[in-house]
């Protein structure tokens, strides 16, 4: 998720990577604050709708203008880890049915062997990139084991906070250095 503007239609340009960077980088960390055991369950219901909307509806939307863009992996990244976002915001609400807990680890490996795949993808982007997809891959097999051990599950939330900030930073570094045509925040 390289820095970019290209022109989508007549006269525009956009990057559409700091929007789903962003998108997964806040709804990350605040599903993190739980699974690292700084917020209780109560907070819940504001992870699930930035779930919904922000790590879902947007990093879709930011997903289908790297595909429109021509951006293979930044499609691939955004849309696939929207669905992510929405499946899992599914999942803790029941609408399935109660995930048992070999089924969540399932789930969450899964996505952790997707993610390593993505992250031997990263070898010719920036430093931050790599390290968003390198930590993420880890988070999810930490979480995958964490099922069945809540020392790992709370390890887990760390990385996961460490994961989410790091992609918070690479969308702050996509916006400003952008925004001021120059390199202010390192990529």
């Amino acid at each position: 998720m390289e820095k970019r503007c290209e022109t989508l239609g007549e006269g525009s340009r956009l990057n559409p990577a700091p929007l789903g960077l962003a998108g997964f980088g806040f709804t990350t960390f605040l599903l993190n604050l739980v699974n690292a055991g700084l917020l209780d369950s109560s907070a819940l219901p504001v992870v699930l709708a930035m779930g919904i909307f922000y790590g879902g509806l947007a990093q879709i939307i930011a997903g289908f203008l790297e595909a429109k863009l021509g951006n293979t992996f930044g499609a691939v990244a955004f849309t696939s880890y929207g669905l992510f976002w929405l499946a899992t915001v599914g999942i803790i609400m029941g609408y399935f049915g109660e995930a048992s807990t070999a089924g969540m680890a399932a789930y969450l490996a899964g996505w952790g062997v997707f993610t390593a795949i993505m992250t031997v993808a990263t070898k010719n982007h920036a430093t931050t990139t790599k390290f968003v997809f390198a930590s993420l891959t880890a988070l999810f097999f930490l979480l995958a084991a964490g099922e069945f051990n809540p020392t790992i599950h709370l390890l887990g939330g760390y990385v996961g906070l460490i994961c989410g900030a790091s992609a918070i930073y690479a969308s702050a570094a996509g916006v400003i250095n952008e925004s001021l045509n120059r390199n202010v925040l390192p990529t």
